[in-house]
């Protein structure tokens, strides 16, 4: 049994890059590489001339800054409240 992958709204992903790119450009061109065109780790340090560790350390700072853009763009961000409490 596979299990379901999140649902990806595209449109959220599309302003989150550009937020992200606003930033950090080579973030954003990792996550293109990694996500869009399925390229490994070592690929992306070769065609971008940097690092694996540089690559490995970028891929994940983006995909959590990533999660907490979209998590807070549907409305999840951890306000510290939980919903028993929010509820009251």
């Amino acid at each position: 049994m596979l299990a379901e992958a999140p649902e990806v709204e595209f449109d959220a992903l599309d302003d989150a890059l550009v937020k992200l790119g606003a930033m950090d450009e080579r973030k954003v061109r990792i996550v293109e590489l990694k996500f869009f065109a399925g390229l490994s780790i070592e690929e992306i340090a070769r065609f971008l001339e940097v690092s694996t560790a540089t690559v490995k350390r970028e891929w994940t700072l983006a995909k959590a800054w990533l999660a907490r853009e979209l998590a807070s763009e549907r409305g999840e961000a951890d306000s510290g409240v939980s919903g028993e409490d929010a509820a009251e």
